[in-house]
């Protein structure tokens, strides 16, 4: 223990806890009984004298992924906004009814559809044009093709997309005869002009689709008064078109006269001479189109190897289309793979084709299967033919019946040799 001498206290801190020779009362301070007073220091203790209120902490709650259960919120059905409008005492905005419009033709829900335009008949707005074209498109995108039709027959005044819709919606269902009336009447409403390129690329192919020659071979002189037969989309229509009548010199007339050649007109020169069978001219163009650096995709690799398939593999012709599909990172496109087993198969290499085949196990189409059978049955080996319909039946395949009916005759024909 060690003693100190302190000086004299000064005047003391109001704190209870400082100084205790403070009067609370008087508030002065006690005198003390000699100027010099001795401290005792004492060691400091472990735990203080006073004791505080510790402060409350609060207590959190955790929950798990499973406890945490968020509630679904049913989403507002059209019937619901329509009811809700309806007890509203005034009537319902177009927009509301444009919002509705748009939703319904996304959805692409029949029922949705009519309780709309029940509504919409039952009001008393006056519907503009752009409003009733989107009708029109709603019904077209629910697959609702009488209804659009007696709409649009009811609309009094009708522009280019009321006529297109109508004309897209027979084109997308294979209506070919009624899409060429529908464009021809649209021409007497609206006259020829400068209509976009797509709808011209539809009416070619509906007209060779309908084998209806003249209204094509108008369509042509059309395109020549407009100026637009340099067109990309519309010279490769037409080419498509010639070459399905085999009309090759007129297609060459329209792919010469172009100024500029992308993908779309030298794909649709190769198809027209495979359709011709010139397979010779069709392996020159495709060499002819890779030296002026155009872009080749999927169907010209395709068209192109159906042509060396029909040569045989002339020169190794398809070995070094296979070799360009490699390069250009197009060997795994599924178009490209069937073609590449059918030219090996009809070429006889079916090692290649069975290599190429087991290149497709993650997505295996039936088109590659059938190929494959094909090229068994073509070079005669019927028996791997027959295990190979084992695989198919394994996979969940089903062959093409003109397959089976050619494996069928051809076994016929052994055990018939074998029993003589």
């Amino acid at each position: 223990m060690v003693l100190i001498s302190a000086p004299a206290p000064t005047v003391p801190t109001h704190h209870l806890f400082l100084d205790q020779n403070l009067d609370l009362k008087n508030n002065i301070p006690r005198t003390l009984s000699s100027p010099t007073h001795q401290l005792e220091l004492v060691p400091p203790l472990r735990y203080p004298i006073h004791t505080f209120q510790r402060p409350l902490i609060p207590q959190t709650t955790t929950f798990t992924k499973k406890e945490i259960k968020k509630k679904k919120t049913k989403d507002a059905t059209t019937s619901d906004i329509l009811h809700l409008m309806d007890a509203l005492p005034f009537p319902i905005p177009i927009d509301i009814y444009t919002s509705l419009i748009k939703e319904c033709t996304v959805s692409g829900d029949p029922e949705t559809a009519i309780e709309l335009y029940t509504h919409i008949s039952k009001s008393d707005i006056k519907p503009p044009l752009p409003f009733l074209n989107r009708i029109l498109i709603m019904f077209v995108s629910c697959g609702m093709l009488e209804n659009a039709r007696h709409m649009f027959d009811k609309m009094r005044v009708r522009d280019f997309n009321s006529w297109a819709t109508l004309f897209v919606a027979y084109y997308d269902n294979a209506d070919y005869e009624e899409a060429t009336a529908v464009f021809v009447n649209m021409l007497g409403q609206l006259g020829v002009m400068e209509f976009p390129p797509w709808i011209w690329a539809c009416l070619l192919r509906a007209c060779a689709c309908t084998l209806n020659v003249p209204l094509g071979l108008q369509v042509h002189g059309w395109l020549l008064k407009l100026g637009t037969c340099d067109h990309a989309l519309l010279s490769s229509s037409l080419i498509n078109f010639y070459g399905r009548f085999t009309c090759l010199e007129d297609a060459s007339a329209v792919f010469n006269g172009v100024s500029r050649h992308n993908t779309l007109t030298w794909t649709a020169k190769i198809v027209s001479g495979c359709r011709e069978r010139h397979f010779s001219e069709v392996f020159g163009d495709f060499r002819e189109m890779g030296m002026r650096g155009v872009k080749k995709d999927c169907f010209t690799f395709s068209s192109v190897l159906k042509a060396c398939g029909k040569m045989l593999n002339q020169e190794r012709c398809g070995e070094q289309v296979h070799a360009d599909t490699i390069k250009l990172g197009l060997v795994s496109d599924h178009y490209v793979q069937c073609s590449l087993i059918a030219m090996y198969g009809r070429s006889g290499l079916l090692t290649d084709a069975k290599q190429v085949f087991e290149m497709t196990r993650e997505e295996r189409k039936v088109d590659c299967w059938n190929a494959m059978l094909m090229g068994y049955i073509q070079n005669g080996f019927h028996i791997e033919a027959v295990k190979f319909l084992y695989q198919m039946q394994a996979a969940g395949i089903q062959p093409r019946e003109s397959l089976l009916k050619k494996l069928r005759i051809a076994c016929g024909s052994i055990t018939y040799s074998n029993m003589n």
